[in-house]
């Protein structure tokens, strides 16, 4: 369904033991150890420079994708936009700001309006793992900068490109060289198999992360210190992080051939810890279908109301599992 079974890594582990003695309180901000980890890691993975790039910690990624309307001062009578099929806590954390919510993935059809504060980007996408084109995000970025608008962008899944490269917002081809009015928001959650540790960060307009970082100091928005140890730990080593890629690449093929041997079609998928599996019939009828097999998977209106056909399969299984699951499909 989409959580981490593998373990964690020895050198995060021996790191949050070492730094386990901390009668402290920790900083909002992170340590400077954590805020040039990450900045390297930005660089590395996103293609940005760390001149003028803001970097905060955040409990995860979750935390903030649910809080962000709200630490950015947005409320009732502003918009937020998030895309047709998506993760249901964009649409949450809108409504808790009681903001008013826009499923689109064409920003053309939201009309002239000035209302829109705030536009969720999701690219590799969960739960379609569909890659978006640096040349669709730079005109996002272009479109909400034109009206003052904030595009936050959801790469959680950025280092697991399949069969297409995936891109960041901070890219200097999307960005343009600025970080005016973007965030990028990470997890360690599936890189480094953290979900248990509540391990992400954000980077991008240092404005926006200084306000925010204000406000997240108020309201106790804090890393505990080991976590924080634990983070430039995982940040600072590639290797378990591409073992891991490589577990979720063998898993993926797996069971990318028995679902297509069973007769779903697997739309999009580039990317990401999700298969996007349709039978042309109502979710429900798949899900049961699965269940009876002993499977279970997501069923596609979690995420929005055009997703009616479709399942989400993650590859989030131990390697029994996904044998299991291929087994049972074939039977």
């Amino acid at each position: 369904m989409g959580t981490p079974v593998d373990p964690v890594p020895e050198v995060i582990r021996r790191a949050l033991a070492d730094a386990s003695d901390a009668p402290g309180y920790p900083l909002t901000a992170g340590t400077p150890a954590l805020r040039a980890a990450i900045a390297a890691w930005v660089s590395r993975a996103c293609g940005a420079g760390v001149d003028g790039l803001g970097v905060l910690p955040t409990i995860g990624s979750k935390e903030l994708v649910a809080w962000l309307p709200t630490l950015l001062g947005i409320g009732p009578g502003d918009v937020v936009v998030v895309p047709s099929i998506a993760y249901p806590t964009y649409e949450d954390g809108a409504r808790l700001a009681g903001a008013t919510v826009v499923r689109t993935d064409s920003l053309t059809s939201v009309g002239p309006t000035s209302r829109v504060r705030l536009v969720w980007v999701n690219s590799p996408g969960n739960p379609t793992g569909r890659v978006l084109p640096a040349a669709h995000l730079r005109k996002v970025v272009d479109w909400a900068r034109e009206r003052g608008a904030v595009v936050a962008s959801d790469e959680c899944y950025l280092p697991l490109g399949w069969s297409a490269e995936p891109v960041s917002v901070l890219s200097p081809q999307v960005s343009g060289g600025s970080y005016a009015g973007v965030l990028a928001l990470h997890s360690l959650s599936k890189r480094s198999n953290l979900a248990g540790y509540r391990a992400g960060f954000v980077a991008g307009d240092p404005a926006l992360v200084a306000e925010l970082l204000k406000v997240r100091k108020h309201a106790g928005m804090i890393v505990p210190a080991p976590v924080q140890a634990a983070m430039v730990a995982a940040l600072d080593d590639e290797r378990h992080a591409e073992e891991q890629r490589e577990r979720y690449r063998a898993r993926r093929e797996v069971l990318r051939a028995a679902f297509t041997e069973a007769g779903f079609t697997v739309e999009h998928s580039e990317a990401g810890l999700y298969l996007w599996l349709t039978r042309g019939e109502d979710c429900w009828e798949t899900v049961d279908w699965l269940a009876r097999r002993g499977i279970l998977v997501a069923a596609g209106v979690f995420y929005g109301p055009t997703a009616g056909q479709h399942v989400r399969v993650a590859l989030t299984e131990s390697d029994e599992h996904v044998a299991a699951v291929a087994g049972r499909l074939r039977a």
